[in-house]
């Protein structure tokens, strides 16, 4: 796996060499746009249709609109004097608990990795966080951004996720679609709280698969194959049911399906008393 980082958790006055990893990866099927009438691949270019010439990448800028049509121009050294533009370090700000976050804050995850001669601090780092249970808020700054992310432990290792600050997540207060809370009866409330009872179980990701995927890869490969694809029916809109009633078939079901499981286990086994002479 290719080090996409290197720096450094700094960690009071220690500081611990590390090397960063990115810890997921997008699995989509990807596609190119093709011109219908020939099937060759459409170029995109840098085109500027003032002085209508393609632009070479050297002779580009950044430049950031703050009117309409209006640009303040940067260029690479005006980034050099930012605040941590150079740094590469972690700087961790806080401990605190994981419960404490809302999963609307991390964005992406990276494995950091000890580099050589900081494998001790790192495992001390590591073993205080279990201990403690705390995970660490801290600063980084990757790729000329300066993020906010999160360390925690993570399959014996410390994984790093970025994070979104504050004003980047979105109030749901802004939404216009706010709806008044209707009443809802107690006998109501008593059977969904059974019915998630009923549908709970234990994280296990490794059951959670992409049929979607699945069934576009089998689609490209018939079409490889020249095979005729099946295209399934189309579902009919289901009618609109009483909520109570809903509930009802739904705990029917669910509470089926959990006795048959339960039924299914074998006994647990009894130990064998031992015989006394």
């Amino acid at each position: 796996m290719r080090t996409l980082w290197k720096g450094a958790i700094s960690f009071g006055l220690v500081n611990i060499p590390v090397k960063m990893y990115t810890a997921t990866g997008r699995k989509d099927i990807r596609f190119n746009y093709l011109h219908a009438a020939c099937k060759t691949p459409v170029q995109y270019r840098r085109y500027c249709p003032a002085c209508q010439v393609e632009v070479k990448p050297e002779d580009l800028v950044w430049g950031y609109e703050y009117e309409k049509g209006r640009y303040v121009v940067l260029r690479e050294e005006d980034f050099q004097n930012l605040p941590g533009e150079n740094t590469k370090t972690i700087d961790i700000l806080d401990f605190i608990n994981l419960t404490e976050v809302d999963p609307v804050f991390f964005d992406k995850s990276y494995y950091l990795e000890p580099a050589p001669g900081g494998e001790k601090a790192y495992a001390l780092l590591k073993r205080a966080m279990l201990e403690t249970g705390k995970i660490a808020v801290a600063r980084v700054m990757i790729r000329a951004k300066l993020s906010l992310c999160c360390l925690r432990v993570f399959s014996n290792l410390l994984l790093m996720a970025t994070m979104f600050y504050p004003d980047e997540v979105r109030p749901a207060e802004v939404l216009s679609g706010q709806f008044k809370e209707p009443s809802l009866h107690p006998n109501e409330i008593t059977m969904a709280n059974s019915l998630i009872e009923n549908l709970s179980a234990p994280f296990q990701p490794e059951k959670y698969t992409n049929e979607y995927r699945a069934a576009l890869m089998e689609l490209i490969h018939a079409k490889i194959a020249g095979e005729e694809v099946a295209v399934p029916a189309t579902p009919e809109t289901a009618k609109v049911v009483d909520l109570m009633e809903a509930l009802k078939a739904s705990l029917q079901a669910t509470g089926a399906a959990k006795t048959a499981d339960t039924a299914a286990e074998p006994p647990a086994r009894g130990k064998r008393k031992k015989k006394t002479g």
